[in-house]
């Protein structure tokens, strides 16, 4: 036997509860710290991504996906912390299976209990303290996730109202479609009566210039037309970009127009 599990054989048995008192301790604050650093790194970068949802358009699965990330990456916070516990103690020869160790760890960091694995005597002062590493961290844990889950409802909301006023959006946009379609419709009728009053009683050539006069004025609506409707679909695809924080909501006199 060398190495660690060699030295601490060396203390003096009177002293090794004191010893794993030291070890649990200094355990316990490198694990709060390693905690609240995992938790600050993922807390920034769902800040970041929450931004960009709110100031882009209103993805509602986007916002769904950003909170199960979020638990997820908390769980798998703790999963590396008891397993660090795990690995000091496998390090300092006290359990001998890995297995073993992950289980006796996992059972004290949420203090179930501690199952069928026993450290000894004179280590089992690591016990209670690896339970109080879990106490603290998933206090830390539980305050977090109160501020995740009140900003996802915020930002969740926020995305219903865009996502209804996109909607409002659309439905105005074919109204105008309609309404331009319509006009044009009616303008074609009325260009098509007044060549057919033209043209009657009129030679055959003038009745050719006529009707290709017709067609020419024809085509040059229907262009206007798609001209108009094109920049209707632009206004209206630049409009939902600009869903956001500020965006008012369109009320029932508005219908939903830009």
């Amino acid at each position: 036997m060398t190495g660690l599990p060699w030295l601490l054989a060396k203390i003096p048995d009177k002293f090794k509860p004191l010893a794993a008192m030291g070890i649990g301790a200094i355990l316990l604050v490198f694990i709060v710290l390693f905690h609240g650093a995992g938790l600050h790194f993922m807390l920034v970068r769902r800040q970041r991504w929450e931004r960009r949802l709110r100031g882009g358009r209103p993805f509602i699965f986007a916002v769904l996906l950003l909170f199960g990330w979020s638990v997820f990456l908390m769980l798998a916070l703790h999963i590396a912390e008891f397993g660090i516990w795990a690995y000091a103690l496998l390090y300092m020869g006290l359990i001998a299976h890995t297995y073993d160790a992950l289980y006796f760890c996992a059972n004290a960091y949420t203090t179930l209990g501690y199952g069928n694995v026993d450290l000894g005597v004179l280590w089992r002062n690591l016990s209670p303290i690896v339970g109080i590493s879990g106490l603290f961290t998933m206090a830390w844990t539980t305050s977090a996730l109160v501020g995740v889950v009140s900003s996802h409802r915020q930002l969740l909301e926020q995305m219903e109202d865009e996502r209804e006023l996109e909607i409002r959006m659309r439905l105005a946009l074919i109204k105008k479609e309609w309404d331009v379609l319509k006009e044009e419709r009616g303008d074609e009728k009325s260009e098509r009566e007044k060549i057919r009053m033209q043209a009657s009683g009129a030679s055959f050539l003038q009745k050719c210039r006529i009707w290709k006069q017709e067609r020419k004025r024809e085509e040059e609506l229907r262009s206007a037309v798609r001209a108009e409707i094109e920049d209707l679909h632009r206004k209206e695809r630049q409009d939902e970009g600009n869903l956001g924080p500020g965006t008012p909501p369109a009320g029932p006199g508005q219908n939903g127009q830009h």
